[in-house]
């Protein structure tokens, strides 16, 4: 949905006596503060009654260049963080111009991220959350140029053609969970609230802080969505080659592949989606949320080291070990980095965070360039989340 642009608060210094030339720049102001980008409508129908996502352009339109007689002075307009300046031309004329805003708005991302953070809270959807962001971004390959065949974190997956594509079952139920979050924020694009989502998923459940930037630019159409097998299986014939195979086209190494997977310490496996996993297990038959399926670890909603520790030991049948799971413990190169988080979470902590945050960038173009940074110091919560109290694990 394409952003609402004001031009707000104009700072003319008018003479106190007005003059046909003061007259025409008082006109061009009121104008300049009456241009909108009016916001397209979101189409949410689709060809099929599956799903409400469909095709949502993003249109923006400039704002012309006004020429008008003016006394030499310089004032500024304000759009959307941006400043615009009115230049006095030797002739006599000066020349407003407007840019288009940024990809996202600043101010609502942040408010997102509370709205985010409540819903985490609510609905216990911290493990789909981080899901749909790495797979929107997990479609990238380095080898393609142009945007947005190159894939990425493009908001791509939005479209129900990318959402039928197996490696995404489910995730349909994450953007059901969004979607009213976007449509109070239109300023936000899809893109960047995907892996505002899974940033702050992560650090809600107790993992390390993600060095995050914003202002990814959204697909406008189907079209555009990456073909289907860009993102991992879980049971290849030869794990370690194909995690390296998918990993590497990214532009990530062995140390990011092993610290990425940490994230299973969070969420389950549901064999109606995935066929992997077991339908219930002692430690997610009570949920939170939806029973069922089988987690990697014993609290699922505690973001920790304990996933190394769990696939090296295989003590607990109820706890998943997928093919790729097991391979980073039997491939010298992976085990390396898996017996390291293992035994120093701190050390797991620093490397995830720079694997993700690299991860959620990969694709992407960023308006402006060098992206947007939110404040670090988020508001403090009335009760902090604690896993322990939703994910016992008693029978």
């Amino acid at each position: 949905m394409a952003e609402r642009v004001l031009l707000t608060n104009p700072s003319f210094t008018l003479p106190s006596q007005p003059s046909p030339t003061t007259t025409m720049a008082s006109t061009a102001t009121a104008a300049i503060a009456a241009a909108r980008i009016i916001p397209s409508a979101t189409a949410l129908s689709s060809s099929s009654s599956r799903s409400f996502f469909s095709s949502s352009s993003t249109s923006r339109s400039s704002l012309k260049c006004l020429h008008l007689r003016s006394s030499p002075r310089i004032s500024h307009l304000f759009v959307n963080q941006r400043r615009t300046e009115v230049r006095v031309s030797s002739g006599g004329y000066a020349t407003v111009s407007a840019p288009k805003s940024f990809a996202s708005d600043p101010d609502q991302l942040k408010s997102a991220r509370e709205d985010i953070r409540e819903l985490l809270r609510t609905k216990f959807c911290h493990p789909i959350l981080i899901r749909l962001g790495w797979h929107d971004a997990g479609t990238y390959n380095k080898n393609i140029e142009e945007w947005p065949q190159r894939g990425g974190a493009n908001g791509s997956l939005r479209f129900e053609v990318e959402l039928k594509h197996a490696a995404n079952a489910g995730l349909v139920n994450a953007l059901k969970l969004l979607q009213p979050i976007k449509d109070k924020y239109t300023g936000v694009t899809y893109a960047d609230l995907f892996q505002l989502a899974g940033a702050t998923a992560v650090e809600e459940a107790g993992g390390p802080k993600i060095p995050m930037k914003y202002g990814r630019v959204d697909v406008s159409a189907p079209e555009q969505c990456p073909e289907e097998g860009r993102l991992p299986d879980a049971g290849p014939p030869s794990p370690a080659d194909h995690l390296r195979q998918v990993f590497y086209r990214m532009g990530l190494n062995d140390k990011e592949i092993v610290a990425l997977s940490g994230a299973h310490t969070l969420g389950r496996s549901r064999p109606e989606r995935s066929g992997w996993g077991k339908p219930e297990t002692k430690y997610t038959k009570d949920g939170p949320g939806a029973p069922g399926g089988q987690s990697w670890t014993v609290q699922w909603l505690k973001f920790d080291n304990s996933y190394f520790k769990d696939i090296k030991e295989k003590r607990d049948e109820d706890l998943l070990v997928l093919p790729t799971d097991a391979a980073l413990f039997e491939d010298p190169s992976f085990k390396v980095y898996a017996e390291k988080y293992a035994e120093d979470q701190v050390a797991f902590f620093n490397d995830y965070a720079e694997a993700h945050a690299k991860l959620s960038n990969l694709g992407a173009k960023f308006d402006p360039p060098e992206g947007i940074v939110l404040d670090s110091s988020p508001k403090p919560q009335a009760e902090k989340f604690e896993a322990a109290k939703y994910s016992s694990g008693k029978d």
